[in-house]
C-alpha cells in the first residue's frame, strides 16, 4: 500500500519550470526590470504607484530583484515576463514581505520570492493585508513565510500551481512562521499546489471560513521539525480532497497531519468535508499517526481516504 501511495507525482507538472529554469541574468541587463503599459520604471515602487487607485499589471523582467513594494491602493497584477525568472530575493518592506498587499486586489503570476528573512521572523515573500489575492504558477522558497495574511472576512485568497519549498520556524521564543498562514479570510482556495521541504510550524495553516484544499501534495520526507500538513486552527467548512500527504522523520509534532479547531471554535466545521486523500508515514519507523485529529467537536465529513500503515483515520481531541 506504501508503494502505491507514492505513485501519483509529488510535484505539479506545471510548477516543474520554477524549479528548473536556467539561472537568469540579473534585471537591470537589457532594459528596465518594470514596466506599466509601456513605460518603464527602475523601482517596483514607482510602477505601483502608477497605477495608484487604478487598475493596471506590471509586467517584471527575468532576473534578481533586490526590491520590494507597498500596494495601498487599486487593482494591481504582478506578472512575470517570464515566468519563474524574475526572482525576489531577500529584500522586504516595512519589515514584513516583498510585497506588502493592501489595495483593493491583486494578482501574482509566474514570480519566486526567496531569502525573506525579517527581526521577527515572520519574512514573507507576500504579506496580504486585505481584498482579494490570486496566486498563480509562483514559488516561495528559502524563506520564513510564504504567505502571511491578516483578516478579511469578505475576502478570498487563492493558489493554484505553485509551490512551497524550504519555509516556516518555530524557534527562538517567538511565534511560529509557517508555509502559508492566513488570518480569518472568507475563503481560502489551494489547488495543484506542492509543499515540501518545511523547517519548522505548519505547511499551510489557515483560519479561513472556508477552505478549498484540492489536488496538492505535501511531502514532509525532507522536512525538518516539522508539524502538522494542514491546520485548520479555528475551524473550517468546506473541502480537503485529492490530495497526497507523505509524512517525513523529523517532526517536532507527528501527532496528526490534518487538525481542526485545534486552537479555537471560532467558525462553524459541521460538514467539512475531507475524503479522496492519500498518505502515508515513514516506512520502518513504526511510529503511528492520525489523520484528521478534530477539536471542534462537530460532525465532519470524512469519506474514503487511502492510509498507509500505522495511520488512524479520525480521532476526537
Amino acid at each position: 500500500m506504501v508503494q502505491s501511495l507514492i505513485r501519483r507525482p509529488l510535484l505539479p507538472l506545471l510548477a516543474l519550470p520554477l524549479l528548473f529554469a536556467p539561472a537568469p541574468l540579473p534585471a537591470q541587463t537589457g532594459g528596465a526590470p518594470y514596466s506599466v503599459d509601456g513605460r518603464s520604471f527602475g523601482r517596483l515602487q514607482e510602477a505601483v504607484d502608477a497605477i495608484g487607485d487604478g487598475e493596471g499589471t506590471i509586467r517584471i523582467a527575468a532576473g534578481y530583484h533586490r526590491d520590494c513594494a507597498v500596494q495601498t491602493a487599486g487593482r494591481i497584477a504582478f506578472v512575470a515576463a517570464e515566468s519563474g525568472r524574475a526572482i525576489f530575493d531577500g529584500v522586504t518592506c516595512e519589515g514584513k514581505a516583498a510585497l506588502v498587499l493592501r489595495g483593493a486586489g491583486a494578482r501574482v503570476d509566474g514570480l519566486v520570492f526567496q531569502n525573506m528573512r525579517v527581526p521577527d521572523a515572520n519574512g514573507s515573500g507576500i504579506r496580504l493585508e486585505r481584498s482579494n489575492l490570486d496566486v498563480v504558477n509562483s514559488l516561495f522558497r528559502n524563506s520564513e513565510q510564504g504567505i502571511l495574511t491578516g483578516d478579511d472576512p469578505a475576502a478570498t485568497l487563492t493558489i493554484d500551481r505553485s509551490t512551497f519549498s524550504g519555509l516556516g520556524r518555530c524557534d527562538r521564543g517567538l511565534s511560529c512562521a509557517h508555509g502559508v498562514y492566513t488570518g480569518i479570510y472568507g475563503k481560502v482556495i489551494v489547488t495543484r499546489a506542492r509543499f515540501e521541504k518545511g523547517t519548522g510550524g505548519h505547511y499551510l495553516k489557515t483560519r479561513a471560513i472556508v477552505v478549498d484544499i484540492n489536488d496538492n501534495s505535501f511531502d514532509d520526507t525532507q522536512g525538518s521539525t516539522t508539524n502538522y500538513m494542514i491546520d485548520l486552527s479555528s475551524g473550517s467548512i468546506g473541502q480537503i480532497m485529492n490530495n497526497l500527504f507523505v509524512q517525513g522523520r523529523d517532526k517536532e509534532n507527528y501527532s496528526a497531519l490534518i487538525t481542526v479547531a485545534a486552537e479555537e471554535r471560532k467558525n462553524p466545521s459541521r460538514g467539512l468535508s475531507i475524503a479522496g486523500n492519500r498518505a502515508s508515514l515513514p516506512a520502518g519507523l513504526g511510529r503511528k499517526s492520525v489523520f484528521v485529529a478534530d477539536w471542534s467537536g462537530e460532525a465532519l465529513a470524512i469519506g474514503a481516504n487511502e492510509l498507509g500503515p500505522g495511520l488512524t483515520p479520525f480521532e476526537k481531541r
